[in-house]
């Protein structure tokens, strides 16, 4: 798996961070999301596909 955040498209809701804390941050300044892990641990990869789906940008895409 291969996540990839658009930072760009980010509006930072924040909803990653909860979804999947081991693979998403924010920065403090902006709450811009921030990626922690482009290739997930087998058990956060999970939580990255939820981050995903429900990021309100569509600033994740996630690569199988």
């Amino acid at each position: 798996m291969k996540v990839v955040l658009d930072q760009d498209r980010c509006i930072g809701s924040g909803q990653c961070v909860l979804s999947s804390p081991e693979v998403f941050d924010q920065r403090d300044d902006d709450g811009i999301a921030v990626l922690l892990a482009e290739q997930p641990p087998a058990d956060a990869e999970e939580g990255a596909r939820e981050a995903a789906r429900i990021c309100p940008a569509l600033a994740i895409t996630v690569a199988e």
